[in-house]
């Protein structure tokens, strides 16, 4: 149900070759600090447009291994723990932050990055279209609430992780994301503190 198919790059565009190099060092086992600067010569939206597709499918994936166990019975808030709730708020329909089961705010999240990311006037896909003069700042909020969903997983479900031995994949996910984030100071530091 909440499984969404992956955003691909057009393959023989510069957004698909970068795509393949992140893909490349990752697969290697080369250091992730490394894996995530910037290549020389490369422009910064288009690196950052490429991790942020390639979280959100990740991400996506790895809810979705759990999600039949995050019901609104079990997970009544949205949140990492005591000390941490997470609100939803999308100026459309919910106006001002709104507490929400965790399952739905996980919907509402998902269904808002992909209409964020399918969208060309945000995340265009054709050479020679420039991206908004806001699209940093787009970005900075999908991958901020995007990690609330590692904070909630982590928090709420790793015993399940753990079951279906999927920790190390989990893990290495999350550190890529990290190190993205920190390298291009895309969450701010206060966000991180959960985990």
């Amino acid at each position: 149900k909440t499984f969404r198919p992956k955003r691909k790059f057009e393959p023989g565009t510069q957004r698909f070759e970068l795509h393949k190099r992140a893909q490349a060092s990752l697969n290697s086992g080369v250091d992730l600090k490394a894996a995530v600067q910037l290549p020389s010569g490369e422009d910064q939206n288009d690196w950052v447009a490429v991790h942020v597709v390639d979280f959100f499918n990740r991400i996506n994936l790895i809810y979705g291994t759990i999600c039949e166990f995050c019901t609104e019975r079990t997970c009544p808030v949205m949140s990492g723990g005591p000390k941490y709730e997470y609100r939803w708020q999308d100026d459309m329909k919910y106006k001002k932050p709104t507490a929400l089961p965790a399952p739905q705010y996980m919907n509402l999240l998902m269904d808002w990055i992909e209409v964020q990311i399918n969208n060309e006037d945000i995340f265009p896909t054709s050479v020679g279209v420039p991206f908004p003069k806001n699209f940093l700042q787009i970005c900075k909020k999908i991958l901020c609430r995007l990690f609330r969903v590692f904070v909630h997983v982590y928090i709420h479900h790793f015993d399940r992780i753990i079951l279906m031995g999927a920790e190390a994949h989990v893990n290495t996910c999350y550190k890529h994301f990290y190190y993205f984030v920190t390298e291009l100071n895309l969450i701010d530091r206060k966000e991180l503190e959960p985990l």
